[in-house]
């Protein structure tokens, strides 16, 4: 994979956050390439925003889209129960 470039472990991070904030993954949008400083935010229509940042691991970015997160209003969530989602 090149540099600077998104994988699939990095977005398995991403949404370990934000699922735990209870975003809905399609809500969620992640730039393909990394750039710093690395952004979060809300963009139209409610989508939460991120930026990887290129010069550190995305772990340690984890704990700031936490907190950013959080700041934008999202609390941590229960996991729901999937008999709820079932409305057949």
């Amino acid at each position: 994979m090149a540099e600077g470039i998104i994988d699939m472990q990095d977005m398995e991070t991403i949404f370990s956050v934000t699922d735990s904030l209870g975003i809905h993954r399609e809500s969620v949008r992640v730039e393909l390439v990394k750039e710093d400083p690395g952004a979060v935010g809300q963009g139209a229509g409610g989508m939460v925003e991120i930026t990887i940042p290129e010069s550190s691991t995305v772990e340690e970015f984890a704990e700031r889209l936490r907190v950013e997160l959080e700041g934008l209003g999202y609390t941590d969530q229960e996991p729901q129960d999937e008999e709820e989602d079932d409305w057949l």
